[in-house]
């Protein structure tokens, strides 16, 4: 327990590194699945870390001790953590408890009001279509779900564009893209310094959509034309073309491609070739996850061993 339980807080601090060329290397489905792994792991891991230190802090203390039968004195010897990590522990325990409760019950309530809305919309073949200048579109979640789009986002796009969209926003209710979300950021309300990966994920899944409609076309290059204007649209900004012309130069300057914004990046990855499973990222991967759950399961272990050892008798 000495080491193991402080693995999985450390792999916290590493695994967001890799966030972002997971993200931009890696076959997007892939990716959003690896990714919200990731959050939801060592998300899990880390708090039963603290948990783990929090205790092993308690059971120090004569008059808790006294509570579990354990004893004191033998605790403080045989402890892995000291007094004041324990202490730090316990109280990023309650706030990691705290937010990721939080975190759940907001995304519950607003998943079920959803539903609902959604149930209440008159809608064909899954549409609806509202009245409205402002251009915009969305996919809402529920039994089933519905894909809302504004008529000024359907007067900004041709009739061949229109498909397009319509792929897009299926894409994110089939393949329940609102999950992946939601569970990678309950990782990261749990720990905060796992934010990165689920700020990935709403990137991938939006790569996701977007490949699953150039699929479906099977013009890749539409498709990028189409985010670029739905995007400049949904912006009120003129000129759609200049987001394909701009990515088309970003395809030959990475530096400049890393700092762009998330819509220039799908542009630019949909004016590329499709992105394969890139073994290694899947494999390193693989392996954090591995470690983090192994290293959790072993520093239980161990601190089972510990309440035993000084367990009074």
């Amino acid at each position: 327990m000495h080491v193991a339980v402080y693995l999985p807080l450390l792999l916290s601090l590493i695994a967001p590194l890799g966030a972002r060329p997971l993200a931009e290397r890696c076959e997007p489905r892939l990716a959003t699945w690896l990714l919200t792994a990731s959050a939801l792991v060592l998300g899990a891991a880390s708090t039963i870390s603290l948990g783990l230190l929090a205790v092993a802090g308690v059971i120090r203390v004569p008059q808790l001790a006294a509570l579990g039968h354990w004893s004191a004195g033998t605790a403080q010897h045989d402890d892995p953590a000291a007094l004041s990590v324990s202490l730090i522990a316990g109280l990023l325990l309650g706030g990691a408890v705290l937010m990721a409760a939080r975190m759940l019950w907001r995304r519950t309530r607003s998943l079920a009001a959803a539903a609902w809305e959604a149930a209440c919309m008159p809608a064909r073949d899954g549409l609806v279509v509202v009245p409205d200048d402002a251009p915009d579109a969305f996919a809402i979640p529920g039994l089933p779900g519905r894909v809302v789009v504004s008529t000024g986002m359907l007067h900004s796009l041709d009739e061949s564009e229109h498909d397009i969209l319509l792929a897009h926003e299926r894409a994110h209710l089939t393949a329940h893209h609102y999950a992946f979300v939601a569970l990678a950021q309950l990782g990261a309300a749990a720990n905060p310094f796992l934010r990165p990966l689920a700020t990935a994920v709403t990137y991938t899944i939006e790569r996701w959509a977007d490949e699953n409609a150039a699929a479906s076309t099977g013009d890749r290059r539409r498709v990028a034309r189409t985010v670029g204007k739905a995007a400049l649209a949904a912006h009120r900004t003129p000129a759609p073309a200049r987001v394909a012309g701009a990515a088309l130069g970003f395809l030959g300057r990475r530096s400049r491609l890393a700092k762009a914004g998330p819509v220039p990046r799908r542009v630019a990855a949909l004016l590329a070739p499709p992105l394969g499973r890139h073994p290694a990222l899947t494999a390193a991967t693989t392996a954090v996850l591995a470690a983090a759950a192994v290293a959790t399961a072993e520093a239980a272990h161990d601190f089972h061993l510990l309440l035993e050892t000084v367990r009074v008798s």
